[in-house]
This record gives structure tokens, C-alpha cells and sequence, in this order.
């Protein structure tokens, strides 16, 4: 990536996440402006990085940066914004969850280059996976670097991935489940989590490096006919475990695209 001036106006856990993963060696900025919102976040990361300042305030990121990063909580975001002057033509990078494109450049009231994104936290560790709309190729070069980028042709296409990563806290659910199961039958306490959390990563893996093979027959590669597998996938289906994620996956995706209206 080239060098460039990235401010961040917000400095919660997902500002953070970014930061780390943008300023480990090798750092892939040369400079970071971040908002003193959140005191305590800013002056750890202005200890942890000497390419790190802080800003007397949020008008001060913007003057001082090349891409501004939004990165408020979207009840806050209307009074954050409405306050602030951008640059024409200046870059905007929106981290915002629930609010659409048309709301955001409301609320700047300038016309700037803005692409939304989700970055995850596990862009800290430059393993993240993040959406990105519309297709930018700076934007995706940026979270290339914290781990893959996936830029969406539609906002339709944006939507569905925002819904995708609200399965987060589910899928560590069902470890939890899985894990608590062990140990209420006898399994020494913690082992149950060190063989589970191994067991879905090794699945994860699985499923990346075989990205041409369709999930459901990676599912069939494991589900030996008549075997353990298979039971476990049958009663799951059969006990409804099937149309509760789809729903949970419908209702969330009704609330992001009912946010922006």
C-alpha cells in the first residue's frame, strides 16, 4: 500500500482492531490520527505506536487526514457527523453498522468518495474477512492487508454479508454448547474447549482451502453414510436447527435493510 495520512473518528473496539493490524510490522501506513473519544483505547495505541497521534478533536482528523475513517456507534453517528466539515472529494471510509449510503452523506453534507465496510476484530491479527461497497480498489487493498476483502457489486450483495457476520456469537454458541456438554459428562474441565475450538477451525480451513467444492458436499465428505456425522446432521435438520438459522438470518437481514428506511 502507499503511504498515506488514515484518521479515525471513534476509537472503539473496532477502531483498535484496525490500527493494530494496519501499524504491525511491517506497519502499512505511515501515519494514523485518531479521535481522543475514547481516552483510554487512544493513549494505549499512541503508547504502542509510534505512528500513532491523537487529535485535539474530531475536526482535526479530518483537516489532517487523506482517508477518514467513520467508526462511531450509528446512535451517535447523525450528531457526530452533522458537525463536522469534509473536503470535496475527500475519502470516507464508513465502519457504521445498520446505516446506508444515502443517510451517511446526509449527515456529512459534502460530496465526498465514501465506501462502507465491516471489518471484524480479527483484522487485528490481519486475519479478518470484510465486505466492502461499492468495489474500491484502495478500500480493498487497505483490508487486503488486514486479510481478505470482499467487494460488493450491490448494496443487496452488501446486506447479505452484514447479515453472514451477525453468525459470529452463534457459531461460538454452539462450541460453548458443545464444549459444556463434554464436561457435564465427565470430560476434565477444559479439555472439552481445547479439542472443540481446534475441531471448528480445522472445518474452517477445510472449507477455504476448498473453495471450488460446494459446502453441502464438503458436509456429504463427512457425513459417512449410516455414521455418527450423518446422525448428528440428521437430528439437527429434523429438530428444526435448520429453519431457526435461517429465520434468525431473514430477521436480521429485514432489520439491516429496514435501518436505512
Amino acid at each position: 500500500m502507499q503511504t498515506e495520512k488514515i484518521g479515525f473518528i471513534g476509537t472503539g473496539t473496532i477502531s483498535d482492531a484496525m490500527v493494530r493490524g494496519l501499524l504491525t510490522k511491517p506497519a502499512a501506513l505511515a501515519q494514523v490520527m485518531i479521535s481522543p473519544r475514547n481516552a483510554e483505547i487512544a493513549k494505549r495505541l499512541a503508547a504502542d505506536f509510534a505512528e500513532v497521534s491523537i487529535a485535539t478533536d474530531n475536526q482535526a482528523v479530518i483537516n489532517a487526514s487523506d482517508m477518514v475513517v467513520l467508526a462511531v456507534r450509528p446512535q451517535i453517528a447523525k450528531d457526530v457527523l452533522s458537525g463536522l466539515t469534509f473536503r470535496k472529494g475527500q475519502s470516507v471510509l464508513s465502519v457504521i453498522a445498520a446505516t446506508d449510503r444515502k443517510t451517511l452523506l446526509e449527515w456529512i453534507g459534502a460530496d465526498v468518495h465514501l465506501v462502507q465496510a465491516i471489518p471484524l476484530p480479527f483484522v487485528a491479527d490481519r486475519e479478518g474477512v470484510t465486505a466492502v461497497f461499492p468495489p474500491d480498489p484502495h478500500v480493498a487493498a487497505l483490508f487486503s492487508v488486514l486479510g481478505t476483502a470482499v467487494e460488493c457489486e450491490t448494496k443487496e450483495e452488501y446486506d447479505l454479508l452484514a447479515a453472514a457476520s451477525a453468525l459470529m456469537s452463534t457459531v461460538l454458541g454452539i462450541m460453548d454448547v458443545s464444549a459444556a456438554w463434554l464436561e457435564q459428562r465427565g470430560l476434565a474441565k477444559g479439555k472439552g474447549r481445547a479439542y472443540i475450538a481446534p475441531l471448528f477451525a480445522s472445518l474452517s480451513q477445510t472449507a477455504v482451502r476448498s473453495d471450488t467444492v460446494p459446502l453441502e458436499e464438503l458436509s456429504g465428505e463427512f457425513a459417512t453414510k449410516g455414521g455418527l456425522n450423518e446422525q448428528v446432521l440428521s437430528d439437527f435438520q429434523a429438530n428444526g436447527g435448520r429453519d431457526a438459522l435461517v429465520l434468525a438470518l431473514d430477521r436480521v437481514l429485514a432489520r439491516i435493510q429496514g435501518a436505512g428506511t
